[in-house]
C-alpha cells in the first residue's frame, strides 16, 4: 500500500514543468523496458514492427511519434474475439524467477514472501468494464498493485476535494463493474473514512436513497449529477432535512455550472446553505479519476488536478493527433506510468477539452500539478444532421446539453430523437422532454428553449413536452438504467439516415 501520500505530492508540486515532463519520460521508458515490452504481447508485437527503441523516448516529440492506442483496438475487428488480454501485463513465471530484481528480493525477503509480492503485482484479482453504450463493453483487469493504486488516487481525490476523515460520505454511483462506483469506494479506504455506497437507483430506488439520506445525515455526496438531483429532489418535496451537507462530487456525467447552482439549491431547501459542489473526470482505461478543488460561488473552477506520477495526459489535435501548445482545446490522450493488469499506451479517449492543459499553480488550492481545464466534451457527440437537401450542420449536443442544463427555472430535462409517425422511412423529429418549476409560465420556457438552442445548433425543436418530476425520474430510467438518460435515440434499429425535419418557429 502507498502510504506518504502527501509528501509524493508536494514533492512533485515542486518540481518545474520542463522537470516534471523530464522525470515522467524517465518512468515512461522504465515502465516500458520492465513491465509493458516484456509482459504485453500487444505493444511487444507493434514495437518490434515499427522499430521502437525506449530508450529513445527523450522528449515530448519523441512521445508524440508514438503509436497511440483507441477503442477500436481494444474491441478487436468486427465478429472477432475482442484482444482484451493480448493488453494484460502476463509475465511468464519462469522468466519472472530468473529477474535479478526477483532473485534479490528472494535473498532478502524469502521465497514464500517474494512469490506473494509477484502476485500482489501481477495476477488479476478484480475487473472494472466501459458502460458498453456505444460498443461491447471492454474489461479492464486489477491486480492488487492497481488496487493499491486506486485506494491512493482515491485518497487524493479526497484531498483535493478538501474532504475532512470525521466526515460521513454517501456513494450514490451505481453498484456495476464501472470505475465510478469503485474509485469512490477505495477513496474511502484510502482515506479512511466513513463511505457508504447505496448502489444508486437499480439497488435502492431514489426513495431508498432518500431514506438513507435522512438516517445517515451526511457531510459529503458522491455521485453521477442527474441522480443526485432526483434525491435531493424528491428529499425536498418530501419536507426532509439535511443539515450537514458540505461537498458534492460529481462523476460520470457533465457537470455545467447550471446543475451545480440547481444542486445547490436544493442542498438549502434541505437545510444546507454552503456547500461545495465539485466535478471528476475519469475513464475506464485510466483506472483513476482526477478531480477539482472547491473554488468560490460564481469563480472558475481550477480545472482537474492531474497525479503526474502515475500518468502522463496530452492533448491533441483530434483531427491530425499532434500535440496543441500549452492552453489550446484538443482531445485528452492517456498513458499510464505505475499500471499493472490491463495497460493502454497513449490512449486516445474520444473526450474534448476546451481549455487544453495547464501546468501554472491552481489559483484556487496553488497546487503545481498540471491540471485540465474547461468542459469536456466527446467526439462522438458531434453529429452532422442534414437539415435540408442542401445544407449540413454540425449539431452539438454537448451543447443542447449545457443549454438546457444553465436555464435555472428547468429542473430536469431529456432530448428525444425518433422517426415522424415511428416510420423509419420518415424525417427525424427533436422533442425535449421537460420538468419545471410550478409558477414558470410554459409558453415563456418554451419559446426560451428554442430560441436558446437555435442559437446553439440552428435547429429548432419539433415539439416541447412538459411533464411532472416523478415522469422524468421514470423516462430517464432512475432505478432501471446505470447512467440517467438524458439523450436518447428511439429511432428504428436499421432505420436510414434520413434529415432532421426542420422546423421553423
Amino acid at each position: 500500500m502507498h502510504l506518504n501520500t502527501s509528501l509524493l505530492t508536494r514533492r512533485w508540486q515542486e518540481l518545474p514543468p520542463g522537470r516534471m515532463r523530464e522525470l515522467q519520460l524517465q518512468r515512461l521508458r522504465h515502465f516500458l523496458r520492465t513491465r509493458v515490452l516484456p509482459f504485453s504481447s500487444h505493444y511487444r508485437s507493434l514495437f518490434a514492427e515499427d522499430g521502437i527503441d525506449p530508450s529513445a523516448i527523450r522528449t515530448a516529440d519523441d512521445l508524440a511519434a508514438l503509436p497511440t492506442t483507441s477503442k477500436s483496438d481494444l474491441l478487436g475487428p468486427p465478429g472477432g474475439a475482442p484482444p482484451s488480454r493480448d493488453f494484460v501485463l502476463a509475465p511468464d513465471p519462469a522468466s519472472l524467477r530468473r529477474r535479478p530484481s526477483t532473485i534479490l528480493r528472494a535473498l532478502l525477503r524469502g521465497r514464500d514472501r517474494a512469490r506473494a509480492a509477484l502476485e500482489h503485482e501481477y495476477r488479476p484479482i478484480f475487473m472494472t468494464s466501459t458502460t458498453g453504450r456505444s460498443t461491447d463493453p471492454v474489461p479492464f483487469f486489477y491486480t492488487g498493485h492497481d488496487l493499491d493504486n486506486l485506494a491512493l488516487t482515491g485518497r487524493r481525490l479526497m484531498e483535493i476535494c478538501r474532504s475532512d476523515p470525521a466526515f460521513r460520505h454517501l456513494n450514490l454511483f451505481p453498484f456495476a463493474p464501472h470505475l465510478a462506483f469503485w474509485q469512490a469506494h477505495y477513496a474511502g479506504i484510502g482515506f479512511n473514512t466513513f463511505t457508504l455506497g447505496t448502489g444508486g437507483g437499480r439497488a435502492m430506488g431514489t426513495s431508498g436513497n432518500v431514506r438513507l439520506l435522512g438516517k445517515v445525515d451526511p457531510d459529503a455526496l458522491i455521485g453521477m449529477p442527474t441522480f443526485i438531483y432526483h434525491v435531493l429532489q424528491e428529499a425536498a418535496e418530501g419536507g426532509l432535512h439535511c443539515t450537514k451537507i458540505k461537498r458534492i462530487v460529481l462523476g460520470g456525467e457533465k457537470a455545467p455550472a447550471g446543475i451545480r447552482r440547481k444542486l445547490r439549491s436544493l442542498c438549502a431547501e434541505l437545510g444546507s446553505p454552503e456547500v461545495d459542489v465539485m466535478a471528476t473526470y475519469g475513464f475506464t482505461e485510466a483506472k483513476a479519476a482526477w478531480p477539482e478543488c472547491p473554488a468560490p460561488a460564481g469563480a472558475e473552477t481550477g480545472g482537474y488536478h492531474l497525479y503526474p506520477d502515475l500518468g502522463i495526459v496530452e492533448v491533441v489535435d483530434p483531427d491530425s493527433g499532434r500535440p496543441v501548445a500549452e492552453g489550446e482545446p484538443g482531445e485528452i490522450v492517456y498513458t499510464p506510468l505505475d499500471s499493472r493488469g490491463s495497460v493502454v499506451l497513449r490512449y486516445r479517449t474520444g473526450d474534448l477539452i476546451s481549455g487544453g492543459i495547464s501546468y501554472e499553480p491552481c489559483p484556487h488550492c496553488r497546487r503545481r500539478v498540471p491540471r485540465l481545464l474547461g468542459r469536456i466534451s466527446r467526439v462522438s457527440d458531434v453529429r452532422r444532421l442534414k437539415i435540408d437537401k442542401v445544407k449540413g450542420t454540425l449539431v452539438n449536443f454537448n451543447e443542447l446539453e449545457h443549454v438546457l442544463d444553465d436555464m435555472d427555472e428547468i429542473g430536469a430535462w431529456q432530448i428525444e430523437i425518433r422517426k415522424r409517425n415511428d416510420d423509419p422511412l420518415e424525417c427525424d423529429l427533436l422533442v425535449v422532454h421537460l420538468n419545471v418549476a410550478r409558477r414558470v409560465g410554459r409558453e415563456r420556457i418554451a419559446g426560451e428553449v428554442r430560441r436558446r438552442i437555435r442559437a446553439a445548433t440552428e435547429l429548432s425543436p419539433n415539439d416541447i413536452q412538459f411533464h411532472d418530476a416523478g415522469t422524468l425520474r421514470s423516462m430517464h430510467g432512475v432505478g432501471r438504467e446505470l447512467k440517467e438518460q438524458k439523450v436518447v435515440d428511439h429511432r428504428p434499429a436499421g432505420a436510414p439516415a434520413i434529415p432532421l425535419t426542420p422546423n421553423h418557429h
